[in-house]
């Protein structure tokens, strides 16, 4: 692609963080309609177990929403039906409006996945599981544990478990609610709210939604964009230049990345720029860093999350968040939220090597600091230590200012 328009990497990254919501660029009403808003936006949530701080699906929203409360999400799961859960890369929250583009995946397994095979041989217990469901209402794998003389074998927790999520993959049972993060399953039929579209989309319709969609959530796509398996480059690549001839995409060149042919969202393009840098803590599954690749062309910031490294050969912590800092990543810290203390405890901050901290850096972190802190009921940041060394001295100070 010659003679397009060429964008510097920083030009795409500003692109990037404001189709994110991350430049102060959104504007969102409050409540569950905000919170609904930002998982259509993004087109998905990932749905994490990990709890050292608050989940990882909260997390996500509450960076883009301030105002946002974690029961705002289990509503639009289990009242407003607005969201579902599915498989998307990962388990994640969807939109429901999304709901008929998962049905070539829900087909998918139900038909040639191992999950029609498992449930075909053991169709007796899925028989007993869906009934029960039926006559009892939404039930969670708990419901189904073995207790003991007079409950007989279909009636091991295991293989109940196991059926339980197949008829989820495919598309027999839905979550209609969750029980302290336990799922309970329902009857798809009573999840689906009525008068949603659930017929089968057309190719090209599944293509053109996986287009839109990553135009909208990025700001910058190619046809090659993780597409969660909903479509096929191809098919993308048409449906891009479609959107292009629509006035809706334009054709770019990024520098340092001419091997590949990028669309930008129009409208992002000529998008005000934001008045002033934003800081942010982004969980190790948001939105702009979950696509390890992507994180290293844009930013150069070379992420991994170390939970399931053993810990001698952490080089960061277990679970550290990426600083963001207007467009660009610049360092990471690793933190705990010591709940029954009130404490928020920074156990690690490391700067990017390079990186040189202006007079509003520290300033800002101790502000979301603060924030973030009193998101997990804490109201007290402490700080073990950083690299450098003096940026645990200057955070310190910014904290008590």
């Amino acid at each position: 692609m010659s003679g397009g328009l060429v964008l510097s990497r920083a030009e795409a990254r500003r692109l990037l963080v404001m189709a994110q919501g991350l430049g102060g660029n959104w504007k969102l009403p409050a409540g569950t309609e905000g919170a609904a808003q930002v998982v259509e936006r993004l087109g998905y949530v990932q749905i994490d177990t990990i709890a050292v701080i608050e989940r990882a699906h909260h997390h996500v929203i509450w960076t883009r929403f301030p105002g946002y409360a974690a029961g705002y999400l289990d509503d639009l799961l289990s009242r407003d039906r607005r969201v579902f859960e599915y498989w998307a890369h990962a388990a994640a929250y969807l939109p429901m409006r999304d709901y008929r583009f998962y049905l070539p995946r829900i087909r998918y397994y139900a038909q040639e996945h191992r999950a029609r095979h498992w449930l075909a041989e053991n169709h007796t217990l899925a028989k007993k599981v869906l009934a029960r469901i039926a006559a009892e209402g939404p039930l969670g794998t708990a419901d189904f544990e073995d207790q003991g003389e007079g409950r007989g074998p279909w009636w091991d927790w295991k293989p109940a478990k196991r059926a339980l999520e197949y008829l989820f993959w495919t598309g027999k049972l839905m979550i209609s609610r969750r029980r302290n993060f336990q799922r309970l399953y329902d009857l798809s039929e009573r999840v689906l709210p009525a008068g949603l579209d659930t017929s089968l989309p057309r190719a090209d319709e599944s293509a053109g939604c996986v287009a839109r969609r990553a135009l909208q959530s990025l700001g910058l796509t190619t046809a090659k964009q993780k597409d969660e398996g909903l479509s096929d480059a191809r098919r993308v690549a048409r449906a891009l230049a479609e959107l292009r001839e629509a006035g809706e995409a334009v054709a770019v060149q990024i520098e340092g990345l001419e091997k590949e042919a990028f669309f930008a969202a129009k409208p992002l393009l000529s998008a005000p720029r934001p008045r002033r840098r934003q800081l942010h803590l982004l969980s190790p599954f948001d939105n702009l860093v979950i696509d390890r690749r992507r994180t290293a062309a844009f930013f150069g910031f070379d992420y991994r999350i170390e939970c399931y490294t053993p810990a001698p050969k952490r080089q960061y912590g277990y679970f550290t968040l990426p600083i963001l800092w207007g467009d660009e990543l610049v360092g990471r810290l690793d933190p705990k939220a010591e709940r029954r203390e009130g404490v928020f405890r920074v156990k690690a901050l490391a700067l990017e090597p390079g990186f040189r901290a202006d007079e509003a850096f520290y300033p800002a972190l101790a502000a979301r600091l603060r924030a973030f802190a009193a998101y997990h009921g804490c109201s007290e940041v402490l700080v073990d230590e950083s690299r450098p060394a003096g940026a645990r001295a200057a955070l310190r100070r910014a904290l008590r200012a």
